[in-house]
């Protein structure tokens, strides 16, 4: 009797065991994506999903579903392993870090798409969805792009608060905004040049095949408009972020 006990009690571990295996990965990511998931959620989710609970993952949320099966894949050969829940995917990474699969996706042009740090354990894909997310809001509409939250930080942190945002470029660029759109786009492209060129006028210059005095005419005029110093660290950082803000607003329409 109890020997018919114990082999009843193991035919249904086994088949509970099965009938994880058997389970979409959508169904086992989906509460740790969330960020919802208890203790023996991530369990199930290794088990079923055949994936270690601590590991060096990383998450990705794409703009679209991308067209790869619901299930494990290996994409860029360095040991990566790839579950997709529609447009998020999770990759437990391999020897080459994050370099090889973003490089697989953007190749693949399955952008556009934002990608997370990396952290632990499955039990932190919650944390890491949701800075994936943060990463894809900074991405254009219609581009195919694969960005890494660290790499777009102040972006992320201008686009993840849209009231916010939509109030810094009021007040920092507000009396910009009303100008003719040629003028306008005249000061803000002046901006965008002498900041890829360090703050250097002279190279800024040499970039736009204008004078230097002429770049640092438009810069005194875009500070007098704005009214903070490029040459003040605090200011400067309320330009930039009013940069991006300006960015995102024109890419959203």
């Amino acid at each position: 009797m109890r020997r018919d006990a114990w082999a009843g009690g193991q035919q249904r571990a086994g088949a509970e065991t099965s009938a994880r295996a058997q389970q979409p990965a959508g169904a086992l990511l989906g509460p740790l994506l969330a960020g919802s998931a208890q203790p023996h959620q991530v369990r199930r989710a290794a088990q079923g999903l055949g994936l270690p609970e601590r590991g060096r993952y990383a998450v990705v949320v794409l703009g679209t579903a991308p067209m790869v099966p619901d299930r494990d894949r290996d994409r860029d050969g360095d040991g990566a392993r790839w579950c997709w829940c529609g447009e998020v995917g999770v990759v437990l990474l391999g020897r080459g870090g994050l370099d090889g699969p973003v490089g697989s996706l953007g190749e693949a042009g399955a952008g556009p798409g934002g990608v997370s740090p990396v952290v632990g354990g499955l039990a932190e894909l919650g944390l890491a969805r949701r800075l994936a997310g943060a990463a894809l809001l900074t991405c254009g509409p219609g581009t195919h792009e694969i960005v890494t939250l660290d790499e777009r930080l102040p972006t992320a942190l201008v686009a993840s608060r849209p009231e916010l945002s939509a109030r810094l470029l009021a007040e920092v660029f507000g009396p910009l905004l009303v100008l003719d759109p040629a003028e306008q786009a005249l000061l803000v492209g002046t901006l965008e040049v002498w900041l890829e060129c360090g703050g250097s006028v002279g190279r800024a210059a040499v970039r736009l095949r204008c004078h230097r005095n002429t770049v640092f005419n438009r810069l005194r005029r875009l500070e007098r408009l704005t009214s903070r110093s490029l040459s003040h660290p605090g200011e400067l950082v309320e330009t930039v972020l009013a940069l991006d803000a300006l960015r995102l607003s024109a890419a959203r329409g």
